[in-house]
């Protein structure tokens, strides 16, 4: 089978225990390193770091027997079931995937990326008022001024009422989207950021 490396002549090799199937690690190989495996049945790797090949366990004994040896359909990765000697991690954990991300920690990516996503749209705002872009429709607002942007804001918010009253998902996303940018574009002008909304927020709840 022809196997597939990347550019930098490496393939990501995933070990998984031949017994109980869980994924003890993920690692990566050149050439050599898949050779080398297939040859000795234990399994070799090439680190990205030292930049130079290792042998799984050579230090610490915590080999890896190979059983058998997988590619995936597309030949870019592989996949070795393996028995291990001892732990795969160098934590002493069994598995290097022993850190579970609990329904609080997706929730809290979630709010980040949020976050994230206004604060970009805040930047854009700031940007336009540094280096006006002609024909830009921020610029149009703040050379209009505050009046200007307070009439923005409640034309959005009468929008969003029609929207959820007509039931519509797809409207009510749309509207609370220009209604976020124009409420962005008042904050700027006020000297706010989201993270002063945020804050405040954090003291309600």
């Amino acid at each position: 089978m022809e196997l597939k490396f990347g550019k930098d002549g490496l393939i990501p090799a995933v070990v998984q225990d031949a017994d109980s199937r869980d994924v003890l690690m993920v690692a990566y190989m050149n050439r050599e390193a898949f050779d080398l495996t297939c040859r000795e049945k234990v399994a070799w790797f090439y680190s990205r770091s030292r930049q130079k090949l290792w042998k799984k366990g050579e230090t610490s004994g915590n080999i890896m027997q190979v059983q058998k040896i997988y590619l995936d359909c597309d030949n870019d990765t592989v996949l070795i079931k393996a028995k291990p000697a001892g732990p795969a991690c160098h934590t002493g954990q069994y598995s290097c995937f022993y850190k579970e991300v609990e329904e609080t920690d997706m929730k809290e990516m979630e709010t980040k990326k949020t976050q994230t996503i206004l604060e970009e749209v805040y930047d854009v705002i700031a940007d336009r008022d540094k280096n006006p872009k002609e024909g830009s429709y921020t610029n149009y607002l703040l050379e209009k001024g505050i009046d200007k942007m307070l009439k923005k804001v409640g034309e959005e918010s009468a929008e969003v009422i029609i929207a959820a009253k007509n039931r519509s998902k797809a409207e009510v996303s749309y509207e609370v989207a220009d209604l976020m940018y124009h409420v962005s574009v008042v904050l700027y002008e006020q000297g706010l950021t989201w993270n002063d909304i945020f804050e405040e927020l954090k003291k309600r709840r």
